[in-house]
């Protein structure tokens, strides 16, 4: 990635300060899905976590750095994800590289806490407390393309030589399109229309290849 947003008052440094921070994470995820990003308060998600909102404070400035260390770790597990997916079936194209990316997504989608309301960024309207909510992952890219670029080094890193890698800018028109479909397929389904998760594939296969 490029210039990172300050997410971080603090790096824990000890596993049990480590283990804080990842239960304050969780917590946030869980009351995402519970009551949505516009009534999310630390008071609550400190609560929840079952730590002092002291502690809370010791590594988050506010809810948006909150926020936005929860969308870092949901692209570094979703990227972590796809990297063990193209490792293992190794794709010879973008067409097979689009399909696992879909479905990885689509499986965070499903089972992760948190990853309907904020997966690398908020997913519905942005309230106005949660500030700047296109700059979660960067504090100069916008989400999607911070997002673009990942994938980007990915399909060059794993695409066989005659498979050559879409642009980052494909990448990011591909990432409009595919939240767009992907949105309206887990609208009224909680586990995704598969009717249009096979037409996100296709659309993003089609464009890509071109």
């Amino acid at each position: 990635m490029s210039e990172q947003t300050e997410v971080l008052r603090r790096q824990p440094v000890q596993q049990r300060s480590q283990e804080r921070l990842e239960r304050i994470l969780d917590a946030c995820a869980e009351l995402l899905d519970e009551i949505g990003a516009a009534a999310l308060t630390t008071k609550e998600i400190a609560a929840r976590a079952q730590v002092p909102i002291g502690t809370l404070y010791q590594f988050f400035s506010g809810k948006q750095s909150l926020l936005a260390a929860l969308a870092r770790r949901n692209l570094q597990r979703y990227l972590d994800r796809l990297t063990r997916r193209l490792d293992a079936e190794c794709p010879q194209d973008i067409g097979g590289f689009v399909d696992l990316a879909v479905e990885e997504f689509v499986a965070m989608k499903r089972a992760v806490a948190g990853f309907g309301a904020l997966d690398f960024g908020l997913t519905g309207p942005t309230p106005p407390a949660v500030g700047d909510a296109e700059h979660l992952l960067d504090l100069t890219l916008d989400n999607n393309s911070t997002v673009a670029h990942q994938l980007h080094r990915l399909t060059s890193e794993h695409l066989s030589a005659g498979g050559r890698g879409p642009s980052p800018l494909a990448l990011r028109v591909a990432l409009e399109c595919a939240d767009a479909v992907l949105k309206l397929a887990f609208e009224h389904d909680r586990d995704g229309d598969p009717a249009l998760i096979a037409e996100c594939k296709i659309l993003l296969r089609r464009y890509l290849a071109a």
